[in-house]
């Protein structure tokens, strides 16, 4: 593909932590779920859902069944999108799509082995996410290890809103031009004009002229 327009650093981030408020709301969801397996008094789930801070502080059971739900949401929620629709939620308002590098399609499996990434790029403040704003092909470090590139689809463009004047046709109109003999502006007379009749130039000698 030589016509490859790469997905840069901000726009991948806004699609990004569109992604992360949904799988939020997921991990949420599989938490409630975990705490009432474990029949967990309700003052103590609304305690652990006002002050979400303190999942991972010293919580025990509660702070481990949260990291649990994040990965296992985090983990299907890429590995499904990517792997099968080649793009999640949030990079598909952004018109983005991930592909391998060498120009094939997601597969689950290449999928996970980026998801995986996304755990080692998170190492070191984030420096394998922040890799994509200076890297050549705007690869992140999760996309060095799956070998996979994120595009820009060709219906997004920075001049999305730009529009040519279009006849009919669907070619671009050229204005109308005046034709010799008529009017030049709107409006102009239907029936042509008829031409004056033609007079002698000698009047007088046409009326001596002798008739038939």
């Amino acid at each position: 593909m030589t016509d490859r327009r790469y997905g840069g650093f901000w726009r991948r981030s806004i699609a990004y932590l569109i992604d992360e408020a949904i799988l939020y709301f997921i991990s949420l969801i599989l938490f409630l779920i975990g705490l009432l397996a474990l029949g967990l008094k309700e003052d103590m789930i609304a305690n652990v859902l006002t002050s979400p801070d303190d999942l991972t502080r010293g919580m025990g059971i509660p702070g481990l069944l949260y990291i649990a739900a994040s990965l296992l949401a985090g983990m299907t929620y890429f590995t499904w999108f990517h792997g099968i629709a080649g793009r999640t939620p949030g990079k598909m308002l952004l018109g983005l799509r991930v592909i391998q590098a060498s120009g094939k399609p997601m597969t689950p499996g290449v999928a996970f082995l980026r998801w995986v990434g996304y755990l080692i790029s998170g190492l070191l403040f984030c420096l394998g996410f922040l890799w994509v704003a200076i890297d050549r092909r705007k690869q992140g470090w999760h996309d060095k290890i799956a070998a996979t590139v994120v595009i820009r689809d060709k219906g997004h463009s920075d001049q999305d809103g730009e529009r040519s004047f279009t006849g009919s046709a669907g070619v671009n109109a050229a204005p109308p031009t005046a034709v010799p003999g008529t009017l030049p502006f709107a409006g102009a007379l239907e029936t042509p004009v008829p031409p004056p009749e033609t007079r002698p130039e000698n009047p007088e000698a046409a009326a001596s002229s002798p008739r038939p």
